[in-house]
């Protein structure tokens, strides 16, 4: 398994939906909204490493409010 952490920067307001949408997935174990640089703090977990640039290119990144992300890969 591959665990993920995608730092999203959202629309201003969008935050809530953006975090609600996220949580549709069953690749996304947790969704936070944070306060600083960046809006939300999603967890993923998928099988391969190849199943997480689908999900990001064809789920996340796709979200309407969505303006940037930015993933890290756990080195576990």
């Amino acid at each position: 398994m591959i665990t993920a952490y995608v730092l999203i920067i959202a629309k201003s307001g969008a935050e809530k939906k953006v975090v609600e949408e996220l949580g549709l997935y069953k690749e996304i174990e947790d969704a936070e909204i944070l306060y600083g640089e960046y809006d939300i703090l999603a967890k993923i977990k998928v099988k391969e490493i190849s199943d997480l640039n689908e999900f990001l290119l064809s789920k996340v990144r796709r979200i309407d409010g969505v303006e940037k992300t930015s993933t890290l890969i756990s080195a576990k």
